[in-house]
């Protein structure tokens, strides 16, 4: 089965952001593709969200919901907390469309929170009125404290989600064979859904919510307006409406509904969200004093409202503001949800045990430890031989050098991620090619400054009667090229060509072919020149010449009748055009430009 979140390997680009973004670093890098080791991922849906060409996918259910809607079973729908702010203004537009797409019955996952909240003040209750949990809220923080601090896995929550609290609920008064499909913002419900079958049975993105609705040519404006002109009935919600849970989606929201909330000064509960924050959190806890307050932890910044699976075109603070909104426009309503006490009771004493599964503990991810001289290994593979080498940028994804030489010897990592090291590198097989190379190069910048050239340009049009080296060479960088060149026109002329211009130069008794190129978008302008008056060159088209020569006649051989007159007309311009390559100019001429005909030179 595909994973809530996967990798369309055809469309990553090696910019590693999802590594830079990942809080876990659970994302490989192998061949150049970012792919996610499920084994450490906790389902966040960051990779997913910084993604710049989309190829970190959530995995679609929307077809197998479809087929599960037909099975026969009452289908029920549990509406997250956070549609209020997704879909505001269109809340009971919701309720029509769900209807419509054939759920027998609607009811809000508010349900199974208020369920869990019940529970934690009946907990507090009972202890001095502390509640010393972690909440199991959000499952992409279950899943953190699961694989990466197993030993606080003691202080999570004994209760169940609220969604799979609210499953367990549907359940236990509407019977087992009843069918649940949660629609929310969260990627990580699927993985939920995944590991506890039937609690839900399938979970849908806000996303997904979306598409279905087009599939099915329903538009959530026109159902407002065919409710506003009683052209639609608005769907009850079952067993009732939920309260204060609504705001379970925001931060804080959770803690709201406790009994402690009504104190703003409260010290017994704590709200943080967002992966920087939770993993401080979960930090501290490692070296701090025993856990003494409630800790409401939601991996999203900001809450469910701004999930993974949620639109993106509006704030966090609009979406914050309409689930407020809601929240106190429905406290004001009545006829709410009244929690029935034996049942908080029975999810006291039974916990996970209210979910009819069997399910594998979550093993947790040990990380491997590397000795330094390992680690010292690793950092001089990528190029770090020195302290002062280690330079920290972050190109990589990682925070530190020392990290990404960690991940390097895990395998989680390739060495062409280090952009320090291959630009080093790029620049060594620069300056080795421009050494070696038989022809004069050189590149200039906009302003037509020489950023790199070779010896064998300076002792083309330089005056030097000392030996150029590579001390000479680096002192040449940055020198204006009209200190060596008088036609530094044709290099300005470059910048503004869309294709690279070939010349015959005539400088001083030679000719040279100049070839002109442009680099990083035009930024800079090359120019290579190739003296072919010189022996190699003109062995080179004597060659050539000749075995064109050849060539034609053994087609004369064959055909010597027919073709005896073009023969002997081809072998002439054949011939001459070797002489040509090895005229020595004539003193009388000038030197200059002139358009380059290659034909006269292969």
């Amino acid at each position: 089965m595909i994973h809530p979140i996967y990798t369309e390997l055809t469309e990553c680009r090696d910019c590693y952001k999802c590594v830079r973004a990942c809080p876990v670093k659970a994302i490989q890098v192998k061949d150049g593709n970012a792919i996610i080791i499920h084994e450490r991922c906790i389902y966040c849906g960051v990779c997913v969200d910084v993604c710049p060409s989309t190829a970190k996918k959530i995995r679609s259910d929307l077809s197998r919901v479809r087929m599960f809607m037909k099975s026969g079973a009452p289908m029920y729908c549990s509406l997250a907390p956070s549609f209020s702010a997704e879909f505001q203004g269109n809340e009971d537009a919701v309720l029509v469309a769900l209807e419509k797409l054939g759920f027998s019955f609607i009811s809000e996952t508010a349900i199974g929170a208020a369920l869990v909240s019940a529970s934690i003040d009946e907990y507090s209750k009972n202890h001095n009125g502390n509640c010393p949990w972690i909440s199991t809220a959000c499952p992409s923080v279950v899943d953190h404290v699961n694989k990466y601090y197993p030993s606080l896995r003691k202080n999570l929550s004994p209760l169940p989600s609220p969604l799979q609290m609210h499953c367990a609920y549907l359940r236990e008064i509407y019977g087992e064979n009843i069918g649940i499909v949660f629609i929310g913002p969260c990627i990580a419900k699927k993985s939920e859904a995944d590991s506890h079958p039937g609690y839900p049975n399938y979970s849908l993105t806000f996303d997904e919510f979306r598409t279905w609705l087009n599939e099915d040519k329903l538009n959530l404006n026109e159902l407002t307006l065919r409710l506003n002109s009683n052209l639609e009935t608005r769907p009850r919600f079952v067993p009732a409406k939920a309260a204060r849970t609504t705001a379970y989606s925001i931060e804080g929201g959770m803690i709201s509904s406790l009994s402690c909330g009504d104190n703003v000064y409260q010290d017994v509960a704590v709200a943080a969200s967002g992966n920087k924050q939770i993993e401080s959190s979960l930090d501290n806890l490692l070296t701090s004093e025993p856990l003494d307050t409630f800790l409401e932890l939601l991996s999203c910044d900001g809450g469910c409202i701004n999930g993974p699976g949620t639109q993106k075109d509006r704030s966090i603070s609009k979406k914050k503001k309409a689930s407020v909104e809601y929240t106190s426009k429905r406290i004001k309503e009545g006829n709410l949800f009244s929690i029935p006490h034996d049942f908080v009771l029975k999810a006291l004493d039974e916990g996970y045990g209210l979910l009819k599964v069997s399910v594998n503990a979550d093993r947790c991810f040990v990380k491997k430890k590397y000795s330094e001289e390992q680690i010292k290994g690793a950092l001089e593979s990528l190029g770090k031989y020195v302290e002062a080498d280690q330079l920290n940028c972050g190109g990589c994804g990682y925070n530190s050098c020392r990290d990404m030489a960690i991940a390097f010897l895990e395998g989680m990592a390739e060495g062409e991620m280090c952009v320090t090291k291959m630009r080093k590198e790029a620049q060594t097989k620069i300056d080795v090619l421009l050494r070696t190379i038989p022809l004069g190069v050189v590149m200039v910048d906009d302003k037509l400054n020489i950023v790199d050239c070779n010896s064998i340009f300076i002792s083309l049009f330089g005056d030097m009667e000392v030996e150029i080296d590579e001390d000479i060479l680096s002192l040449i960088g940055g020198l204006p090229l009209e200190r060596f060149v008088s036609f530094t026109d044709k290099f300005r002329e470059q910048f503004n060509r869309k294709k690279s211009q070939q010349y015959r130069l005539r400088h001083n008794g030679k000719f040279l072919r100049v070839s002109f190129f442009s680099i990083e978008n035009h930024q800079l302008v090359g120019a290579i020149f190739e003296d072919v008056t010189s022996p190699t060159v003109r062995r080179e088209t004597v060659v050539n010449k000749a075995e064109v020569v050849i060539q034609r006649s053994l087609q004369t051989v064959q055909q010597i009748a027919s073709l005896l007159g073009e023969n002997a007309a081809d072998t002439e311009i054949t011939l001459n055009s070797l002489i040509e390559a090895f005229q020595v100019p004539s003193s009388s001429e000038e030197d200059g430009f002139t358009i380059d005909n290659e034909e006269d030179l292969l």
